[in-house]
């Protein structure tokens, strides 16, 4: 019989913080890149982006494609597949490490389809767990592989990216995600599980992620961050600065992109300076983390304590979107712009981090977490 111990979750007081403050900072960004998508009721302009008049909301929708589209996701990706690689290795050996992650992966899986299927179709939990799968094979790969595989994986990148989102500019009709615009809510519920489908499509580059994730994972690197780390700090964020920008300025209506190759070529830039961009973010925060050590204030601790309960904040934002904002609820998806829901997504993060906090001081895990932990591990 196996032993089970090297298996079980890790504590509260063996985790890293690099990780969870990542986790937790960055879903302000996640707030921020789904409530865009839930806009509708006005013409969209470039990756379905509402385009609209008002300088503040046009200000506010070119900042937000420069530095959270396509930036958020990677690196969540590379924290994904960071942990995995915690998790393999205390119990490397062992058969049953590689059924744990099999396990959570595809309990991943079907977390992902539910909330796909009842709340926001673009759900990210389904396409970790096939990732997860994925990665379950290439956890003995060499580095030097892993890393070929990431660079080559970013030529389909690319490629999907430019075809995905090559739609014209001021369509009156949404060319995906078509739920967050149907105002009868049985239409919508049929149209999410298609549209949950097809969203590994439009966020390919999580696998490039994801596999730097595993590499940076091997060396503890988040930990213990060295020189490549402070460069990735400072040219990760750069590079996606200088990818996200021209499209950023389509969007808000500051620059054209009429021809068709023009579009698809800013779309190709845009995701793949995307994850340079999202591994630069979580470089920086492992920099800032190392900087902390055990100096942690109140704000640290409540980031901290919703990156642990990643998951169950997530799914919140999703409730509180679908609330607000589907026409089929309180429909304000068809009235606010840009600066209005960005604000309003800042907004659900802060509270969701606040709910985490009250959580951590009861000594409560996340809902969520607790229950794909006892899904994961085995019992004795």
């Amino acid at each position: 019989m196996v032993s089970t111990l090297g298996l079980r979750p890790v504590g509260e007081g063996e985790r890293r913080l690099a990780p969870d403050l990542a986790r937790g900072a960055m879903l302000a960004l996640i707030a921020v890149a789904n409530s865009a998508i839930y806009l509708y009721g006005r013409p969209y302009g470039i990756r379905q982006h509402i385009i609209e008049h008002d300088l503040p909301d046009r200000v506010t929708g070119a900042l937000a494609m420069t530095f959270v589209d396509g930036r958020a996701y990677p690196m969540f990706a590379a924290l994904f597949g960071y942990g995995m690689v915690q998790i393999w290795n205390r119990r490397r050996n062992d058969d049953e490490g590689r059924r744990v992650l099999k396990r959570r992966s595809l309990w991943l899986l079907v977390f992902g389809a539910v909330h796909g299927t009842l709340l926001f179709s673009g759900d990210v939990l389904g396409v970790y767990g096939l990732l997860g799968l994925a990665l379950c094979r290439l956890l003995r790969v060499r580095d030097r592989t892993l890393l070929i595989l990431a660079g080559a994986w970013l030529v389909p990148v690319a490629l999907s990216s430019a075809l995905v989102y090559s739609t014209p500019h001021g369509t009156a009709q949404r060319t995906f995600f078509w739920s967050l615009a149907v105002e009868d809510p049985l239409t919508a519920l049929a149209l999410r599980p298609i549209e949950w489908v097809m969203t590994p499509v439009g966020m390919m580059g999580v696998v490039t992620a994801a596999l730097v994730g595993v590499w940076a994972g091997r060396r503890e690197l988040l930990t213990v961050p060295d020189g490549l780390v402070r460069r990735a700090a400072v040219w990760g964020p750069f590079a996606g600065t200088l990818g996200g920008l021209p499209l950023g300025l389509v969007a808000g209506g500051f620059l054209g992109a009429d021809r068709p190759a023009a579009v698809m070529a800013l779309n190709a830039a845009h995701v793949v300076s995307g994850i340079a961009g999202g591994l630069g973010y979580a470089a920086l925060i492992a920099l800032v983390s190392r900087r902390i050590g055990t100096r942690r204030g109140p704000l640290v601790a409540a980031l901290s304590a919703c990156g642990q309960r990643s998951m169950t904040c997530y799914l919140l934002q999703s409730v509180v979107f679908v609330t607000l904002l589907s026409p089929y609820a309180i429909g304000l998806g068809g009235r606010l712009g840009s600066a209005a829901t960005v604000a309003l997504a800042v907004g659900t993060w802060a509270a969701t981090v606040v709910a985490a906090e009250f959580m951590r001081r009861a000594g409560v895990r996340g809902p969520a977490e607790t229950l794909l932990r006892r899904l994961t591990y085995p019992r004795r």
